[in-house]
């Protein structure tokens, strides 16, 4: 039984992302470890420059910058790389991806580029290659694969109507409109919650009551097959990072920006140079963990309160043996409970091995992160019992994902909320009297809440800088 590529983790509204093909020139050249940019170094002295963050925006404009002759160090909170790009070698034999896992459309991809210019193992995973179980916990038969199919094609109608209506309002607010929400029965209810949490809550992380109906998929989208790294999304971390100077376990806490130089403060101490890139997470941003002096200017605080912080965790379940569908790459269910364990992906067709890893996305999985990690396993175990009976078993270990709780982090990535705009990350992105410059997901209006739009944002950060200088 399969479902509709549309279905499983995929947007409504859909274009081709811009190939930026300045961006794409310059991560290719990254990829090969080009010295272009240096030739001229000694001839004129080039600025120096401090980067927050040792995630794919931070790595990637060190390196860039680091290529071109340029003095730079990174400051890093964690004891770790990667940011929200982190590899966890728990299990030796199988490195699973804590945050981003796939390149999302491998077609002009620059991360695509990268990847197979340092040879990194690819294995491609098929949203059309999933079975899906309906509210009686069984795989939906022809009938109720026709009603899904009539379900999401209502939420669809209804939210491109909704687009084109003033004023702005919740994802969640215009589907219950157009289906009159208050006369559905509790199991049309849970079809409904499944094509919301599937389709749109797990793709952009912020929960439908939070979504904004204008703007929620206002972002673009490369062609092609989702890939996963068979090491993990460390192999991109550790090419970019060889050869920088990175600083760990410093957290940044002030940043001066009003004199000659900048001045970035830690705990421990503190960094002077002539420019700065921050690459701060939006949910760090808006719990104001770092201070500015002098503040923000409006626009950009605008921004930082308006666009949304979303959640998306993880659960990884290592079996003894394989109790599911051995050849499907993603289960899928309609929960009995809203947002509730609704997507699997199964590492067997990709990985070989016998792993199960569930999503949790916008308000359940918030409200997962205060459960202990038995409670959540138990939990993760009592919805596969739904599915697959006597034959589920317990793990031999588990690995679970608390992004929201994380002080370096504080979500997953970003969405745009009913009442933000698209020029707030445009907003975002704009440096400071050419000293302050930005980066990471967020500030990505066509590439936001994906890796590559992280990688690019720190190339486009790295050439302002070089433009400027």
């Amino acid at each position: 039984m399969t479902m509709p590529s549309w279905v499983v983790g995929k947007t409504i509204k859909r274009r081709k992302l811009l190939k930026l093909s300045q961006m794409v020139l310059a991560g290719s050249l990254l990829s090969l470890g080009s010295n272009l940019g240096t030739r001229n170094s000694h001839a004129t002295q080039k600025p120096t420059v401090l980067i927050i963050g040792a995630g794919l925006a931070g790595l990637a404009a060190a390196k860039s910058l680091t290529q071109a002759g340029y003095g730079v160090q990174v400051l890093e909170a964690r004891d770790r790389l990667g940011g929200r790009t982190w590899t966890s070698q728990t299990w030796a034999d199988a490195p699973v991806d804590m945050g981003a896992s796939w390149i999302h459309g491998m077609d002009g991809n620059p991360l695509t580029t990268l990847a197979q210019s340092i040879s990194a193992d690819l294995v491609t995973t098929d949203y059309e290659n999933a079975w899906v179980y309906g509210p009686a916990g069984n795989a939906l038969d022809e009938a109720e694969e026709s009603e899904l199919e009539d379900w999401i094609e209502q939420v669809e109608n209804a939210l491109r109507r909704g687009q084109s209506r003033d004023p702005d309002q919740s994802v969640h607010a215009t589907v219950l409109a157009a289906l009159n929400g208050s006369a559905l029965s509790s199991q049309e209810q849970q079809w409904l919650n499944f094509v919301l949490t599937s389709t749109i809550e797990h793709q952009y992380a912020g929960s439908a009551e939070e979504l904004s109906t204008h703007w929620y998929d206002d972002a673009e989208a490369y062609d092609g097959n989702d890939a996963l790294f068979v090491q993990g999304y460390r192999t991109i971390v550790e090419h970019l990072a060889a050869g920088l100077t990175i600083r760990l376990g410093e957290e940044a806490k002030a940043i001066r920006w009003a004199g000659s130089e900048v001045v970035v403060s830690t705990p421990q101490t503190s960094y002077q140079a002539d420019k700065l890139i921050v690459t701060l997470p939006l949910g760090v941003l808006k719990a104001h963990s770092v201070t500015f002096e002098p503040e923000l200017p409006e626009s950009k605080r605008r921004a930082i309160q308006g666009l949304g912080m979303g959640v998306l965790n993880k659960c990884y379940l290592r079996f003894p043996k394989v109790f599911w569908p051995e050849s499907v790459d993603w289960i899928e269910q309609v929960s009995p409970q809203r947002g509730a364990w609704t997507s699997w992906v199964s590492l067997v067709p990709s990985l070989g091995l016998p792993i199960l890893l569930g999503f949790n996305a916008a308000a359940y999985g918030r409200a997962l992160e205060s459960q202990t990690d038995r409670e959540i396993v138990d939990s993760a175990l009592q919805s596969l019992t739904r599915l697959f009976g006597e034959d589920v078993m317990d793990p031999v270990g588990y690995q679970i994902t608390r992004w929201l709780a994380d002080p370096f982090a504080r979500g997953s990535y970003s969405f745009n909320a009913v009442g933000s705009t698209p020029q707030m990350r445009e907003h975002l992105a704009e440096n400071l009297s050419g000293k302050v410059f930005f980066a990471g997901e967020a500030t990505e209006r066509h590439a936001f809440g994906t890796a590559h739009g992280a990688y690019l944002s720190g190339l486009r950060a790295a050439q302002e800088i070089m433009g400027s200088s």
